[in-house]
């Protein structure tokens, strides 16, 4: 029974750890969470919804459009029959009363657009492409969360790989100090060869404290950024793969959307100078009716209707058309250079990383022979110290050389991802 216990004990330890071995997240991932949980990402639906509006109102402008109205008016003059008529009309024993100068009446007019000379296909176009500039707009914001996760995440890569190259050196020097200690015992070596060694144990420990809140900082501000906590997750590396395309970057996106929305302003200018044509209708119950002879003979309501088509031009329109025109062209030039100052400053940025990358790399090539060096040389001073040849100060700066080699290497390994990461950025290509 306790044999059994223990071997579901150790089940149940192996799977928690592998658990915790596989808690694992990448770049990627982390720019992806941040980029969902940036407070930014709830413009896209609000700019959706306004664009939604928007066309809701561009469409209801062919729905017939209904007045309904009530009036009364007092005139001072109204139309009446000539005399010579009215006193001809009496002697046949008829009475005609004439126009009240009191009129009212209740109504409804009814206008129906048959053709509004393409405005409302143009108004669609311009709405639809200016919700694309301000999506364009977001996206160009939205795309600068990824440059400050990918700075904080190399950080953290940074720091990790300095804390494991102190902890290595740590273990190194507390090896050499044992052996100090029994050399101590023997009378070949001094205690204060093994304080020397053990206070710079303590200094690197106080190192790798600073470098732990450090890391503790940067991987509070990724929680943040992500909108989770990743407590201890191991990061991984990126790869170091890279390529040289076209720039793929949303500000050129945001550029030909502004381009686009210029040249649907000028459709629209031109709409505005095509006739418009209507259907119209008009209802009304009152006094004085359309027969106004009726209405002189008696003063009762009736109930008339009137109804046709109406068009109309705007000639104002061709006052402007040029210099709405001369208005979309400026803004169309000034998209246009906005584009290329943008594609002039980010290829200098590009050649500056290409340079950089290839003189890291360059660095790289004499890392591991450093290193290789540096450790043969801290070996044999490790020997040496073993048979006096040198104090325990020489081998601590043998010891302190390997550590900066290893941490130069790392340095330059993890400097070359994150310049690689900044071409990637430059160019957008993460492929």
């Amino acid at each position: 029974m306790r044999f059994f216990k223990l071997i579901l004990w150790s089940g149940i330890f192996l799977i928690l750890s592998a658990t915790e071995a596989s808690a694992s997240i990448n770049l990627e991932e982390c720019v992806a969470k941040a980029e969902k949980n940036y407070p930014l990402i709830q413009k896209y639906d609000l700019l959706e919804a306004t664009k939604e509006i928007d066309l809701s109102e561009i469409n209801k402008s062919w729905l017939p459009g209904l007045n309904v109205y009530a009036q009364g008016t007092v005139q001072n003059i109204v139309p009446s029959f000539p005399s010579q008529l009215t006193g001809i009309i009496n002697q046949m024993g008829q009475s005609i009363k004439g126009l009240s100068k009191l009129q009212y009446k209740i109504g409804v007019d009814l206008n129906q657009t048959i053709w509004d000379g393409g405005s409302s296909k143009a108004r669609r176009e311009v709405t639809q492409v200016n919700s694309e500039v301000q999506q364009a707009a977001l996206d160009v914001q939205l795309y600068s969360v990824r440059e400050r996760v990918e700075n904080i995440y190399f950080a953290i890569l940074l720091i990790e790989a300095q804390i494991e190259r102190n902890n290595e050196t740590i273990a190194l020097i507390n090896s050499n100090i044992e052996k100090l200690q029994s050399m101590v015992k023997n009378g070949v070596a001094l205690k204060s060869d093994v304080d020397m060694l053990e206070a710079q144990a303590l200094t690197l420990k106080q190192t790798i404290k600073e470098a732990n809140a450090a890391e503790k900082g940067y991987r509070e501000m990724l929680s943040i950024y992500i909108g989770e906590e990743i407590g201890n997750e191991k990061l991984t590396t990126p790869s170091s793969k890279y390529s040289i395309i076209k720039s793929n970057r949303p500000e050129l996106s945001l550029f030909n959307k502004r381009i686009q929305a210029s040249a649907l302003m000028n459709k629209l200018y031109d709409t505005s100078l095509m006739p418009k044509i209507g259907l119209f209708a008009q209802a009304y119950y009152g006094y004085p009716g359309f027969n106004y002879f009726q209405s002189m003979m008696n003063r009762d309501l009736s109930f008339n209707v009137l109804a046709g088509v109406k068009v109309s031009w705007n000639i104002g329109s061709f006052y402007n058309r040029k210099n709405n025109q001369g208005k979309s062209r400026i803004n169309a030039l000034e998209a246009e250079n906005d584009r290329d100052v943008f594609l002039f400053n980010s290829k200098i940025q590009e050649s500056s990383e290409l340079n950089a990358i290839k003189g890291i790399e360059e660095v790289m090539k004499d890392d591991a022979k450093i290193i290789e060096l540096r450790t043969t040389v801290r070996k044999t001073a490790e020997s040496q110290l073993k048979n006096g040849v040198i104090d325990a100060t020489d081998l601590l700066t043998k010891i302190t050389d390997e550590n900066i080699a290893h941490l130069n290497a790392k340095y330059h390994e993890i400097k070359l991802l994150q310049n690689i990461y900044k071409l990637k950025y430059t160019l957008n290509d993460y492929e």
